[in-house]
């Protein structure tokens, strides 16, 4: 029985949750299965990350919504690769594969919704539902994520499959001797609480509400340190306000880094205040490497943290509370340890990598009418 050729179209390969998901799959599909591929509109590091693990990548760079020879590249590539099955990730890679997957005659398209979009953009929506016959299945990273885009859409619920993030545990098991470098080199004192934020800096992320938890805490006996690690269009903001803070030098921007198990291995508490997620990788990440996760309870994040048992949930756009729950988990390390322990089993048991490969797997059989067993 031949290999099921699978392409993975995604919008762009830069640093984020999507992108990651598309790296673990086309990485972890079974190769005696499945021929996998990586298709972008536009490139990113994780383009480079992807080659090399060995997965073929074509980034088309296109200029822009109108840019047709490169939608003409694509169909020829679709047609020439063989396609069995079209897997798209993010809104405007799937609106140009339901197009050129049609055009190319690929027998099957699959499309992951990533997010529970909180901005207001009824399009996306429309064009789902109008292209609905078009796409054979389409996958939700969270419970919360299926019912917010069937809302929104009009389509049923039975249009769609669960297939949350994975995460593999033992690659975010924390390193004591990381631990203390990190610590050192930034200044950390043995007792002193630190925090994480791990994401890309956009509007989504509610980094406001954390500089402006930042600013509540400053001062108290339970003020603590923050890390932030990642890059995007919050940058200025972040660095206006690291300058102009009395309390600033309390705050280290890394920027985009590659090591997020050291930055989680050298954290006490990791903190997510966004605004919309989809799943929440990087919470994911954290509880896996043994935090407390405070966070919001927006669709995704709600679905993984479980508030009071694995970490603390408040509303988005809440810097009060949340520096009400950073304060109480600096002065407890018992609520601290508890939290932590039982997010690492939630995600070994719920979030593991390899069931999310294997629902994948499971999927693509079935779409393309073959057995799950060779």
């Amino acid at each position: 029985m031949r290999r099921l050729r699978i392409c993975q179209l995604i919008t762009e390969l830069g640093p984020a949750g999507a992108e990651h998901s598309v790296y673990e799959l086309a990485r972890r599909l079974n190769a005696r299965r499945f021929d996998v591929q990586v298709v972008a509109l536009r490139g990113g590091a994780v383009a480079e990350a992807l080659k090399e693990a060995g997965i073929r990548v074509t980034v088309l760079d296109v200029r822009g919504r109108w840019d047709v020879p490169k939608m003409g590249h694509l169909v020829c590539l679709l047609r020439r690769e063989k396609i069995d099955i079209l897997h798209t990730h993010l809104f405007h890679a799937d609106l140009v594969g339901r197009l050129a997957g049609r055009l190319a005659g690929v027998p099957r398209l699959v499309h992951t919704v990533h997010t529970a979009e909180a901005r207001f953009r009824p399009w996306q929506f429309a064009v789902a539902r109008l292209t609905a016959g078009q796409c054979d299945r389409i996958i939700a990273v969270s419970e919360s994520v299926r019912r917010h885009h069937a809302r929104r859409s009009g389509l049923t619920l039975d249009r769609y499959v669960v297939i949350p993030n994975g995460v593999d545990a033992a690659e975010y098991s924390r390193d004591d001797k990381t631990r203390h470098r990190l610590r050192g080199q930034w200044g950390i004192a043995p007792r002193e609480i630190l925090l994480a934020f791990v994401g890309r800096l956009g509007r989504e992320k509610g980094l406001e509400t954390l500089l402006a938890a930042m600013q509540l805490l400053a001062g108290r006996d339970a003020a603590a340190k923050l890390i932030v690690a990642g890059d995007g269009p919050r940058r200025k903001m972040l660095q206006q306000f690291m300058a102009s803070d009395p309390f600033g030098e309390r705050i280290r921007w890394l920027g985009f880094v590659t090591d997020v198990r050291g930055v989680l291995s050298a954290a006490d508490i990791f903190v997510m205040p966004s605004r919309w997620e989809g799943f929440g990788l990087a919470a994911a990440e954290a509880m896996a490497a043994g935090l407390p996760v405070v966070a919001t309870s927006v669709p995704g994040l709600k679905d993984l943290v479980v508030d009071g048992r694995t970490g603390l949930l408040i509303e988005k756009d809440d810097a009060t509370a949340l520096a009400g729950c950073i304060e109480q988990l600096c002065q407890d390390a018992g609520l601290r340890r508890r939290l932590g322990e039982a997010g690492r089993r939630r995600v070994i048991e719920q979030f593991d990598v390899a069931t999310t490969i294997a629902s994948h797997e499971r999927l693509y059989l079935k779409l393309a009418g073959q057995p799950a067993r060779p």
